[in-house]
């Protein structure tokens, strides 16, 4: 067995190496996380505490991205992420310094992560998962298998993007979307009651995107109509924040050709 770890890399308590691991000078790793055979850990990747990363996973290399210079940059994950076999990892940019992948993350086989994406916490990206630069993705996303993402592309909190889509516009929280082009599908119901939501707070959402998808409405004139006849709730705001902030435009709703 032999592995190369640098010694200035700096490694927590009982954290577990595999072999033929390679682990680069400027990485620091959480306790209680373990490195599964052949993978590489390169400079500038921040790993927490927990994290079970498999065999052959290429964690923190450079942009794919032909402006990159050699800049200092990183690529921080967060606490309990499990990084899967073959995943490739990219550290950030100078646009954005990092890439950063929250708590509680399950990146399945083959995923990529490209520079200066941010995914956030409780998220899981099923195998093949492919995302280009500058990707942002809340909380408690679910994206299918073999989901490809366009560049700068946002993904609102508590959505499911269905397995093979490709993502070329923005998917606002809360909804399920599929079928191509990608469209609106409904709202992920049996994702946020597993995380509490009650009946009426859905049916709240819900309300929200029958304006917005259903009734042949712009978008400037479907935000109009929300925020004037919508009660104000965490939702509500959080869905007229992200459509307003929503740079590539937003998916549409589905319509049949008959």
């Amino acid at each position: 067995m032999q592995n190369f770890i640098d010694p200035k890399a700096k490694i927590g308590e009982n954290v577990e190496v595999g072999p033929f691991v390679t682990i680069e000078e400027d990485v620091h790793i959480g306790d209680n996380t373990s490195i599964g055979a052949n993978a590489v850990i390169q400079n500038g990747t921040r790993i927490g505490k927990g994290c079970k990363i498999f065999p052959g996973a290429v964690v923190g290399s450079i942009p794919q991205d032909l402006k990159f210079g050699g800049e200092e940059s990183y690529l921080e994950i967060g606490d309990n992420v499990i990084i899967r076999e073959f995943c490739t990892l990219n550290r950030g940019t100078k646009a954005n310094d990092r890439t950063v992948i929250g708590s509680n993350c399950l990146l399945m086989a083959y995923v990529h992560v490209a520079h200066d994406c941010i995914i956030g916490d409780h998220c899981i990206l099923a195998n093949g998962v492919n995302l280009a630069g500058h990707i942002e993705i809340g909380n408690h996303v679910v994206l299918g298998g073999l989901t490809a993402i366009h560049q700068f592309v946002k993904i609102g909190e508590h959505s499911m993007v269905g397995g093979g889509s490709l993502v070329r516009k923005d998917v606002p929280p809360y909804i399920k979307a599929a079928r191509e082009p990608l469209s609106y599908v409904g709202v992920n119901s049996v994702g946020l009651r597993r995380r509490g939501f009650t009946n009426d707070q859905i049916n709240h959402i819900l309300g929200v995107y029958r304006i917005l998808f259903t009734k042949g409405y712009n978008i400037s004139n479907a935000i109009d109509i929300i925020s004037t006849t919508i009660e104000a709730t965490k939702e509500r705001d959080n869905i007229l924040s992200f459509l307003g902030n929503a740079n590539r435009g937003v998916l549409k709703g589905f319509r049949t050709n008959s």
